[in-house]
């Protein structure tokens, strides 16, 4: 069907649900004369009358009748649609797409999804663990986490977390055999279970400040993983020292299971943002999702 023909039938339509011709042209928002031109261009093309007109009022002949039964109905239909998809629009609703790794997705996202989903029922939100750092623009993800100084600088970045730090840790039987590091360097002798970076497939260089001084330092041992949670359990096993975040390992220290060294130089440093792309018309559901997330610490 072409423009021009939906626009008369909207017309028609209008004109014999209102009845009268001035009516329905400001419901239209057209002038009397010109709704009158698009009704008798209608009629024209069909090669019937469709209204007939008295001074007072309109009223439907019997193909005028026949006509509007059969398409006000379906515009009706249309309205009801239009006017869903705008409350589905207005409703958070859809899925979410993340991609993180598993310290982030543990520590900061789950806890918040965990609460959050009860109260919308219609959002749905997938989370991938993947270390690597995924162009979320072309692997069609919503966003993405990073630490702070990781993301991009044309992306928009929200803070999800507080400050993190890395402490070395290792089990009180560990140290009580070996003994205890005093400075970052004494690590090259101790049995270190490393992190193999996902990005580069680089042996991660243990990380140290003190006073604005900062100190890479490389160390060595028996085991070498690629993901936080093996380097814990190690750890926590009596295999050697790991290099963890505070907050993963605070329980642990607590309990007296792991011991930590070397805090004097384990400077805090940007935690968790979510980002995503700048200019990009984001959902009702990724608003919600991204205002939960927001940290406000």
């Amino acid at each position: 069907m072409s423009r021009e023909y939906m626009n008369d039938l909207v017309a028609f339509v209008t004109i014999a649900r209102e009845g009268n011709f001035t009516r329905a042209a400001g419901k239209l928002g057209v002038s009397q004369s010109a709704l009158s031109h698009t009704l008798r261009g209608l009629e024209a093309r069909l090669g019937l009358r469709l209204l007939t007109r008295t001074t007072r009022s309109v009223a439907p002949t019997e193909a005028g009748e026949r006509l509007l039964k059969t398409v006000a109905p379906r515009f009706e239909e249309i309205e009801a649609e239009l006017s869903a998809l705008t409350a589905l629009r207005d409703k958070p609703s859809g899925t979410v797409r993340i991609t993180t790794g598993e310290h982030a997705a543990n520590t900061v996202l789950w806890p918040v999804v965990e609460r959050l989903l009860p109260a919308y029922p219609d959002i749905r939100v997938e989370i991938t663990i993947d270390y690597s750092l995924t162009d979320i623009v072309s692997e069609r993800y919503d966003a993405g986490v990073r630490l702070g100084e990781q993301v991009a600088k044309d992306m928009v970045a929200v803070r999800i977390g507080p400050d993190m730090q890395m402490v070395p840790v290792a089990t009180p039987a560990y140290f009580k055999t070996h003994g205890r590091p005093v400075i970052p360097q004494d690590l090259t002798s101790h049995n270190c279970i490393n992190l193999r970076l996902p990005t580069s497939g680089a042996i991660y260089a243990w990380e140290f400040e003190r006073k604005g001084h900062e100190l890479r330092v490389r160390v060595d041992g028996q085991l070498v993983f690629n993901s936080l949670s093996q380097v814990l359990a190690a750890a926590l096993s009596g295999a050697g020292v790991g290099f963890l975040p505070s907050d993963l390992v605070r329980p642990y220290l607590e309990d007296g299971r792991l011991e930590a060294v070397l805090l004097d130089w384990c400077e805090p440093y940007p935690g968790y943002h979510l980002y995503y792309p700048s200019g990009r018309q984001n959902s009702a559901a990724f608003a919600v999702i991204v205002d939960a997330l927001r940290y406000r610490g």
